[in-house]
């Protein structure tokens, strides 16, 4: 992707892995792809389709250098525009060594192009799990609110508690004083597009009202954007939507414990 592209690119998720592997691991990480220089390696992913050209790759590294501890700078001018792809990374796969890093870059190549690479029973089910909230924008969006919130003048003197885990229809409460602002985060790839709230989340935003704040996190593909709205369900236009679904259970027999 070039600089100024805002379009997402067709392997985005897969491309951000391969320039957080390269800019932290370096020549180890192409190396345990059978390749003595970095140049063969992107010309590799190009052949495979993954990219088309070797400036797309090379600029993936370039993004994600300023943030690691290997001599180069890469895009430093850019560095708090990026940032939410190293966290949303950082936050998944961050505490893994380079070897368990490639499996899992391996494990998207076999699934998306067709790559005969056995790895599969060498990597753990959380591992499969946390791969899975690769294509999520929700886990990218919170993160850099979480480390940009106080950019948002209604936010700026206020401290941050989170409460994701709660699932009660907001992400984090912010207290300012003795005032509490519920905020629930919404990601959206590109600088326009829908978001979705829950029946949990309405019915939290219409009990708090001014003290509700929707945040929206926007064009995360090229310069995240924090638009903060108060009040959601005064501000915006919401069109009811309901889907009918069932849950199965499954429930044992009576046994004495």
């Amino acid at each position: 992707m070039n600089k100024g592209d805002n379009k997402k690119h067709k392997n985005y998720e897969l491309m951000n892995l391969l320039g957080y592997g390269l800019a932290k691991f370096d020549n180890a990480f192409v190396e345990q792809f059978g390749f003595k220089t970095k140049t063969a390696f992107y010309k590799y992913m190009v052949n495979l389709g993954v990219c088309d050209t070797v400036g797309a790759i090379k600029n993936r590294q370039d993004m994600l250098d300023p943030y690691f501890d290997n001599g180069r700078r890469g895009w430093w001018q850019r560095e708090k525009q990026y940032i939410s792809r190293k966290l949303f990374i950082d936050s998944l796969f961050g505490d893994e060594d380079l070897t368990s890093f490639v499996k899992i870059v391996k494990m998207y190549l076999a699934k998306d192009f067709k790559i005969d690479i056995q790895i599969e029973k060498q990597i753990s089910p959380i591992m499969k799990s946390r791969f899975k909230q690769l294509q999520e924008t929700g886990i990218e969006a919170e993160l850099y609110f979480c480390h940009n919130y106080q950019s948002v003048p209604l936010f700026a003197s206020g401290t941050i508690q989170d409460a994701r885990l709660f699932g009660d229809g907001y992400d984090f409460q912010i207290q300012k004083g003795s005032d509490f602002l519920l905020v629930e985060v919404k990601g959206v790839r590109l600088g326009n597009g829908s978001i979705r709230i829950t029946k949990n989340e309405y019915e939290k935003a219409r009990e708090y009202e001014n003290d509700y704040i929707l945040v929206v996190v926007s064009n995360l593909v090229e310069a995240p954007k924090i638009t903060a709205i108060e009040n959601p369900l005064k501000k915006l236009k919401l069109r009811e939507n309901k889907i009918v679904s069932s849950q199965i259970n499954y429930h044992s027999e009576s046994i004495k414990w």
